[in-house]
Protein backbone atom coordinates (compact mmCIF):
# COMPACT_ATOMS: atom_id res chain seq x y z
CA UNK A 1 0.00 0.00 0.00
CA UNK A 2 1.71 3.16 -1.07
CA UNK A 3 2.47 5.84 1.37
CA UNK A 4 -0.43 8.19 2.42
CA UNK A 5 1.34 12.07 2.08
CA UNK A 6 0.17 14.77 4.20
CA UNK A 7 1.75 18.63 4.73
CA UNK A 8 0.71 21.03 6.42
CA UNK A 9 -0.39 24.28 4.79
CA UNK A 10 -0.84 27.58 5.43
CA UNK A 11 -3.28 30.20 3.26
CA UNK A 12 -2.23 34.10 4.46
CA UNK A 13 -2.96 36.72 3.24
CA UNK A 14 -3.61 40.77 4.54
CA UNK A 15 -7.36 41.83 3.27
CA UNK A 16 -7.26 45.91 2.40
CA UNK A 17 -9.51 48.14 2.51
CA UNK A 18 -10.85 51.48 2.24
CA UNK A 19 -13.42 52.93 4.41
CA UNK A 20 -16.56 54.29 3.65
CA UNK A 21 -17.69 56.99 6.25
CA UNK A 22 -20.39 55.30 8.47
CA UNK A 23 -16.96 52.30 8.91
CA UNK A 24 -14.78 55.26 9.33
CA UNK A 25 -17.09 57.01 11.99
CA UNK A 26 -17.66 53.51 14.03
CA UNK A 27 -14.09 52.41 13.96
CA UNK A 28 -12.45 55.89 15.01
CA UNK A 29 -15.31 55.86 17.56
CA UNK A 30 -14.10 52.94 19.26
CA UNK A 31 -10.69 54.00 19.56
CA UNK A 32 -12.31 57.20 21.00
CA UNK A 33 -14.30 54.72 23.63
CA UNK A 34 -17.09 55.71 22.01
CA UNK A 35 -20.07 53.21 19.92
CA UNK A 36 -21.78 54.13 17.32
CA UNK A 37 -24.80 52.91 15.67
CA UNK A 38 -27.08 53.84 12.20
CA UNK A 39 -30.14 54.34 12.48
CA UNK A 40 -32.24 52.65 9.91
CA UNK A 41 -35.73 53.40 7.60
CA UNK A 42 -37.65 50.95 10.01
CA UNK A 43 -36.55 53.47 12.88
CA UNK A 44 -34.50 50.13 14.38
CA UNK A 45 -30.42 50.97 15.46
CA UNK A 46 -28.17 48.65 14.12
CA UNK A 47 -24.72 48.35 15.70
CA UNK A 48 -22.36 47.16 14.50
CA UNK A 49 -23.48 49.80 11.96
CA UNK A 50 -24.21 49.55 8.13
CA UNK A 51 -23.97 51.60 5.00
CA UNK A 52 -27.17 50.65 3.23
CA UNK A 53 -30.33 50.16 4.43
CA UNK A 54 -31.34 45.95 4.92
CA UNK A 55 -34.68 47.12 3.86
CA UNK A 56 -34.72 49.82 1.12
CA UNK A 57 -31.02 49.19 0.05
CA UNK A 58 -30.94 53.15 0.56
CA UNK A 59 -27.65 54.80 1.73
CA UNK A 60 -28.23 55.65 5.32
CA UNK A 61 -26.02 58.26 7.51
CA UNK A 62 -27.96 58.75 10.31
CA UNK A 63 -25.33 57.66 13.72
CA UNK A 64 -26.46 57.11 16.85
CA UNK A 65 -24.24 56.99 20.13
CA UNK A 66 -25.08 53.66 22.36
CA UNK A 67 -24.38 52.33 25.63
CA UNK A 68 -21.45 50.29 26.27
CA UNK A 69 -23.43 48.27 28.26
CA UNK A 70 -26.15 45.45 26.91
CA UNK A 71 -27.30 42.24 27.47
CA UNK A 72 -26.50 39.24 26.20
CA UNK A 73 -28.61 37.38 23.77
CA UNK A 74 -26.80 34.18 22.81
CA UNK A 75 -23.27 32.55 23.73
CA UNK A 76 -21.14 29.95 22.70
CA UNK A 77 -18.13 28.93 25.06
CA UNK A 78 -14.86 28.12 24.06
CA UNK A 79 -12.17 26.30 26.06
CA UNK A 80 -8.98 26.29 24.12
CA UNK A 81 -8.85 29.80 22.36
CA UNK A 82 -6.42 29.56 19.23
CA UNK A 83 -3.80 32.01 18.03
CA UNK A 84 -5.00 35.56 17.65
CA UNK A 85 -8.06 34.87 19.06
CA UNK A 86 -9.19 37.82 21.50
CA UNK A 87 -8.09 36.65 24.87
CA UNK A 88 -5.61 33.63 25.60
CA UNK A 89 -7.44 31.86 28.32
CA UNK A 90 -11.27 30.07 27.94
CA UNK A 91 -13.90 32.31 26.88
CA UNK A 92 -17.13 32.74 25.47
CA UNK A 93 -18.52 34.09 21.98
CA UNK A 94 -21.35 36.37 22.52
CA UNK A 95 -23.99 38.40 20.65
CA UNK A 96 -24.52 41.42 22.75
CA UNK A 97 -27.40 44.11 21.79
CA UNK A 98 -25.86 47.12 23.61
CA UNK A 99 -28.44 49.49 25.12
CA UNK A 100 -29.64 51.62 22.71
CA UNK A 101 -29.44 49.38 19.86
CA UNK A 102 -31.67 46.87 17.97
CA UNK A 103 -28.90 44.07 16.31
CA UNK A 104 -26.48 42.26 18.64
CA UNK A 105 -22.41 42.58 18.20
CA UNK A 106 -20.41 39.58 18.17
CA UNK A 107 -17.26 39.32 20.28
CA UNK A 108 -16.12 38.20 23.56
CA UNK A 109 -16.87 37.87 27.49
CA UNK A 110 -14.17 37.28 30.03
CA UNK A 111 -15.67 34.98 32.29
CA UNK A 112 -14.28 32.38 34.55
CA UNK A 113 -16.43 29.41 33.16
CA UNK A 114 -19.62 28.24 31.42
CA UNK A 115 -21.21 28.46 34.60
CA UNK A 116 -20.72 32.11 34.96
CA UNK A 117 -22.28 32.78 31.27
CA UNK A 118 -25.50 32.80 30.33
CA UNK A 119 -28.30 34.39 28.32
CA UNK A 120 -29.90 38.07 29.28
CA UNK A 121 -26.53 38.37 31.34
CA UNK A 122 -25.69 42.04 31.96
CA UNK A 123 -22.14 42.64 30.29
CA UNK A 124 -20.30 46.11 30.13
CA UNK A 125 -17.03 47.01 26.92
CA UNK A 126 -13.57 46.21 28.56
CA UNK A 127 -11.63 49.03 26.21
CA UNK A 128 -7.77 47.84 25.38
CA UNK A 129 -5.45 50.11 26.71
CA UNK A 130 -4.13 51.41 23.27
CA UNK A 131 -6.40 51.40 20.46
CA UNK A 132 -5.68 52.16 16.98
CA UNK A 133 -9.86 51.93 15.51
CA UNK A 134 -10.08 48.38 15.06
CA UNK A 135 -12.82 46.54 16.85
CA UNK A 136 -10.25 45.18 18.57
CA UNK A 137 -10.21 48.32 20.55
CA UNK A 138 -12.98 46.27 22.62
CA UNK A 139 -10.60 43.89 24.12
CA UNK A 140 -13.77 42.12 25.52
CA UNK A 141 -16.83 42.19 27.69
CA UNK A 142 -16.97 41.50 31.15
CA UNK A 143 -20.07 40.99 33.60
CA UNK A 144 -21.62 43.99 34.69
CA UNK A 145 -24.63 44.47 37.17
CA UNK A 146 -25.47 48.04 36.29
CA UNK A 147 -28.61 49.98 35.11
CA UNK A 148 -29.48 49.83 31.53
CA UNK A 149 -28.21 52.96 29.25
CA UNK A 150 -30.14 54.32 26.34
CA UNK A 151 -28.86 56.28 22.39
CA UNK A 152 -28.28 59.61 21.95
CA UNK A 153 -27.31 61.05 18.53
CA UNK A 154 -24.30 61.36 16.93
CA UNK A 155 -22.33 63.58 14.23
CA UNK A 156 -19.85 61.01 13.41
CA UNK A 157 -17.32 63.95 13.75
CA UNK A 158 -13.78 62.72 15.08
CA UNK A 159 -10.21 64.14 14.81
CA UNK A 160 -8.10 62.21 12.55
CA UNK A 161 -10.37 59.99 11.30
CA UNK A 162 -9.54 55.97 10.54
CA UNK A 163 -9.99 55.85 6.77
CA UNK A 164 -8.67 52.21 5.96
CA UNK A 165 -7.92 48.95 7.51
CA UNK A 166 -5.93 45.97 7.15
CA UNK A 167 -7.09 42.88 8.02
CA UNK A 168 -5.03 39.53 8.09
CA UNK A 169 -6.21 36.68 6.93
CA UNK A 170 -4.94 33.00 7.70
CA UNK A 171 -5.86 29.33 7.19
CA UNK A 172 -3.61 26.76 8.84
CA UNK A 173 -4.75 23.21 8.11
CA UNK A 174 -3.32 19.30 6.95
CA UNK A 175 -3.34 18.77 3.18
CA UNK A 176 -3.74 15.17 2.23
CA UNK A 177 -3.45 14.23 -1.82
CA UNK A 178 -5.52 12.10 -3.04
CA UNK A 179 -4.11 9.37 -5.10
CA UNK A 180 -4.05 11.21 -8.74
CA UNK A 181 -1.83 13.89 -6.84
CA UNK A 182 0.27 11.95 -4.67
CA UNK A 183 1.24 10.26 -7.81
CA UNK A 184 2.04 13.38 -9.10
CA UNK A 185 3.83 15.11 -6.15
CA UNK A 186 5.93 11.54 -6.68
CA UNK A 187 6.96 11.88 -9.86
CA UNK A 188 8.01 14.96 -9.36
CA UNK A 189 10.44 13.94 -6.70
CA UNK A 190 11.70 11.97 -9.79
CA UNK A 191 12.28 14.86 -12.15
CA UNK A 192 9.62 13.51 -14.09
CA UNK A 193 5.81 14.60 -14.42
CA UNK A 194 3.30 12.50 -15.33
CA UNK A 195 -0.70 13.62 -15.99
CA UNK A 196 -4.03 10.78 -16.40
CA UNK A 197 -6.06 10.35 -19.36
CA UNK A 198 -9.68 10.92 -19.38
CA UNK A 199 -10.77 7.39 -21.16
CA UNK A 200 -13.83 8.87 -23.00
CA UNK A 201 -12.41 12.13 -24.84
CA UNK A 202 -8.73 10.94 -23.80
CA UNK A 203 -7.72 14.44 -23.10
CA UNK A 204 -4.54 14.67 -20.23
CA UNK A 205 -4.47 16.50 -17.56
CA UNK A 206 -2.00 18.24 -15.41
CA UNK A 207 -2.01 18.13 -12.47
CA UNK A 208 -3.87 15.10 -12.39
CA UNK A 209 -7.52 15.48 -10.77
CA UNK A 210 -8.76 11.67 -10.28
CA UNK A 211 -11.55 12.48 -12.29
CA UNK A 212 -11.97 14.39 -15.81
CA UNK A 213 -13.17 17.92 -15.49
CA UNK A 214 -14.95 18.02 -18.90
CA UNK A 215 -16.39 14.13 -18.46
CA UNK A 216 -16.90 13.97 -15.09
CA UNK A 217 -15.58 9.95 -15.76
CA UNK A 218 -12.65 8.43 -13.46
CA UNK A 219 -8.96 8.77 -14.94
CA UNK A 220 -6.65 6.29 -13.81
CA UNK A 221 -4.56 5.83 -16.92
CA UNK A 222 -0.92 7.62 -16.12
CA UNK A 223 0.91 9.70 -18.80
CA UNK A 224 4.45 11.10 -18.81
CA UNK A 225 4.50 14.61 -20.73
CA UNK A 226 6.85 17.61 -20.96
CA UNK A 227 8.82 18.45 -19.71
CA UNK A 228 9.17 21.33 -22.18
CA UNK A 229 6.27 23.17 -22.96
CA UNK A 230 4.58 26.39 -24.32
CA UNK A 231 3.60 29.83 -22.32
CA UNK A 232 -0.41 30.23 -23.26
CA UNK A 233 -0.63 33.46 -21.29
CA UNK A 234 1.04 35.03 -18.58
CA UNK A 235 1.28 38.18 -16.35
CA UNK A 236 3.81 40.51 -14.83
CA UNK A 237 4.02 40.34 -10.73
CA UNK A 238 4.78 43.87 -9.59
CA UNK A 239 4.10 43.67 -6.24
CA UNK A 240 6.48 41.88 -3.53
CA UNK A 241 5.02 38.97 -1.60
CA UNK A 242 6.03 38.66 1.70
CA UNK A 243 8.11 35.71 2.32
CA UNK A 244 8.56 35.08 -0.94
CA UNK A 245 12.51 35.89 -2.17
CA UNK A 246 11.59 36.96 -5.46
CA UNK A 247 12.45 40.30 -6.89
CA UNK A 248 10.27 41.63 -9.02
CA UNK A 249 8.93 42.30 -11.58
CA UNK A 250 8.65 38.92 -12.57
CA UNK A 251 6.23 36.40 -14.54
CA UNK A 252 4.19 34.20 -13.63
CA UNK A 253 2.36 32.01 -16.55
CA UNK A 254 0.17 29.34 -17.60
CA UNK A 255 2.48 26.73 -19.08
CA UNK A 256 1.06 24.07 -21.62
CA UNK A 257 3.34 20.51 -21.48
CA UNK A 258 4.04 19.15 -24.28
CA UNK A 259 1.44 16.03 -24.37
CA UNK A 260 -0.75 17.93 -21.85
CA UNK A 261 -4.86 18.94 -22.30
CA UNK A 262 -4.59 21.30 -19.86
CA UNK A 263 -2.34 24.20 -18.73
CA UNK A 264 0.18 24.37 -15.54
CA UNK A 265 0.84 27.77 -13.78
CA UNK A 266 4.92 28.60 -13.15
CA UNK A 267 7.56 31.31 -12.77
CA UNK A 268 9.09 32.49 -15.68
CA UNK A 269 12.80 33.01 -15.26
CA UNK A 270 16.38 33.34 -17.34
CA UNK A 271 14.44 35.88 -19.25
CA UNK A 272 13.98 39.46 -18.97
CA UNK A 273 10.30 39.88 -17.73
CA UNK A 274 9.62 41.91 -20.50
CA UNK A 275 10.42 39.70 -23.29
CA UNK A 276 8.24 36.72 -22.18
CA UNK A 277 5.74 36.30 -24.47
CA UNK A 278 2.81 34.09 -25.68
CA UNK A 279 3.96 31.16 -27.59
CA UNK A 280 7.22 30.70 -25.50
CA UNK A 281 9.00 27.28 -25.39
CA UNK A 282 10.54 26.93 -22.12
CA UNK A 283 11.79 24.03 -19.83
CA UNK A 284 11.77 23.36 -15.91
CA UNK A 285 14.56 24.67 -13.90
CA UNK A 286 15.37 21.93 -10.54
CA UNK A 287 17.15 23.24 -7.67
CA UNK A 288 19.38 20.79 -5.54
CA UNK A 289 17.05 19.04 -3.02
CA UNK A 290 13.83 20.36 -4.64
CA UNK A 291 10.90 18.48 -5.25
CA UNK A 292 9.34 20.51 -7.62
CA UNK A 293 10.65 23.20 -10.84
CA UNK A 294 11.88 26.49 -9.06
CA UNK A 295 11.01 28.18 -12.56
CA UNK A 296 10.84 27.61 -16.63
CA UNK A 297 13.06 28.36 -18.24
CA UNK A 298 13.54 29.49 -22.36
CA UNK A 299 14.70 26.39 -24.33
CA UNK A 300 15.83 28.25 -27.14
CA UNK A 301 13.85 26.62 -29.52
CA UNK A 302 11.31 28.90 -32.02
CA UNK A 303 7.96 30.06 -30.95
CA UNK A 304 5.10 27.84 -30.80
CA UNK A 305 2.94 28.36 -33.47
CA UNK A 306 -0.51 30.08 -31.65
CA UNK A 307 -2.78 26.96 -33.24
CA UNK A 308 -1.18 24.98 -31.37
CA UNK A 309 -1.92 25.60 -28.24
CA UNK A 310 -5.38 28.25 -28.68
CA UNK A 311 -7.38 26.00 -27.26
CA UNK A 312 -5.24 26.08 -24.20
CA UNK A 313 -5.31 29.99 -23.46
Amino acid sequence: MPNVLSAPLVVEFPFTRSLGPVQSAFLTGLRERTVLGVTASDGKVLVPPVEYDPVTAEEIHELVEVAATGTVTTWAWNPEPRRDQPLDTPFAWVLVRLDGADTALLHVLDAPGPEAVSTGMRVRVRWAEERTGAITDIACFEPHAGEPGGSTPHDGEFADPVTGIVTPARLDYTYTPGRAQSAYLEALEGRRVVGERCPSCRKVYVPPRGACPTCGVATDERVEVGPSGTVTTFCVVNIKAKNLDIEVPYVYAHIALDGADLALHARIGGIPYDQVRMGLRVEPVWTEGSRHPDHYRPTGEPDADYDVYKELV
